[in-house]
């Protein structure tokens, strides 16, 4: 006797799971036929429940214990397959086995950008990323409605439908919020908590539970962020003539703890010299300033023939103070550049106009 009881003790039928991945959120019981043996122990551990299926209709749903599998606690598959006085032989139901533990680190991002308005900057592109946390919180609906009869069901095979959930609500909420560009790093947190709230009564058709979305990041397009670089750095040098006048004098000081360099130096300083100087004149004589006015032409000299000899060159100032004197006069010959021969100062045009208010010579005798 004792020996049988021992038997009966190891043949005893037990149904459990034991998961080893971390992505698996439902596993579907494989036996022959389905069979479970009547009496047997039904061990659910914590994070799991177990959901019994019979001819495609869910039955019962059993939370973390140890149970043993009769009439009693069967209650609905007892009354599906019309056990109404108990059952002694082995029954068929398929049993899922549910992960009601988080899963978290999911991954979601869009795909593509979205366009929003900003009271700065204007239209603009936006790309966001981010994680969120997930469990099963009715397992017998999450079976009935995505699970279906998969022996196995992974986190990958709903990441996506729950992705889009989560991007369609986060591109609404970004452009009710009117938070400025570079005002959202600053509300990361708002802007996942007031997506988790908003989103979360669509994961509970599902039998989920979105526990917890986090922002990660909202970037702008590399081009425009690249301009925003620019529009800071000008933000940071400040002033522009103090500025330039410190690199010249790193540049001085780098010339000077290189003597080996001096060529090569000394060709950079006299660049930074002369881009400083540019620079200045540009800050000192914005564009639209007025020009200063040309330069006049140089007067044209003259050389002169005093008692057969060659004298000069005079300027015209010159030349009109010894015609008043008388002496030059219109007859005296005159040679300038650009003139082929000597030739007497009244028939010069630039020198004629000073003999004509010459007077004559003073006759002799006149008193």
């Amino acid at each position: 006797m004792a020996i049988w009881d021992r038997l009966r003790g190891e043949l005893i039928d037990i149904v459990e799971w034991l998961d080893e991945s971390s992505d698996t959120m439902v596993h579907r019981l494989e036996r022959h036929n389905n069979e479970i043996k009547n009496g047997a122990k039904l061990i659910v551990r914590e994070g799991q429940a177990a959901v019994f299926v019979d001819r495609g209709q869910i039955a019962d749903v059993f939370r973390p214990g140890m149970f043993a599998l009769e009439t009693k606690n069967l209650p609905i598959l007892s009354t599906l397959q019309g056990w109404k006085y108990g059952f002694e032989s082995p029954f068929k139901a398929e049993v899922y086995f549910v992960a009601t533990r988080a899963f978290t680190d999911l991954k979601w991002g869009t795909m593509n950008p979205v366009m929003l308005r900003d009271a700065e900057f204007g239209p603009v592109r936006l790309r966001a990323f981010g994680t969120y946390v997930i469990r099963v919180k009715e397992p017998g609906v999450f079976v009935k409605t995505i699970v279906g009869t998969e022996g196995r069901f992974t986190t990958d095979e709903v990441s996506n439908q729950l992705r889009n959930f989560i991007v369609s609500r986060f591109a609404d909420t970004l452009g009710e919020s009117r938070i400025p560009v570079l005002d959202l790093a600053a509300n990361y947190d708002e802007l996942g908590q007031f997506i988790t709230t908003r989103i979360g009564p669509e994961f509970e058709q599902y039998g989920l539970e979105l526990h917890k979305l986090l922002v990660e990041n909202i970037s702008l397009p590399p081009e425009v962020e690249a301009a925003l670089d620019k529009r800071s750095s000008m933000g940071v040098i400040g002033d522009l003539d103090a500025y330039t006048k410190f690199q010249t004098a790193e540049s001085m000081k780098a010339a000077a703890e290189n003597p080996s360099g001096t060529a090569g130096a000394g060709m950079g300083m006299g660049m930074g010299f002369a881009m400083a100087n540019q620079m200045g004149q540009a800050m000192t004589n914005p564009p639209g300033a007025a020009a200063p006015p040309p330069i006049p032409p140089q007067a044209a000299a003259f050389f002169i023939v005093v008692t057969g000899q060659q004298a000069g060159p005079f300027d015209p100032a010159a030349l009109r103070a010894q015609a008043t004197s008388g002496a030059l006069t219109g007859a005296t010959l005159v040679w300038r550049a650009g003139m082929s021969a000597w030739t007497p100062a009244a028939q010069v045009p630039e020198l004629a106009s000073m003999f004509a208010a010459t007077p004559p010579p003073i006759p002799p005798g006149a008193r």
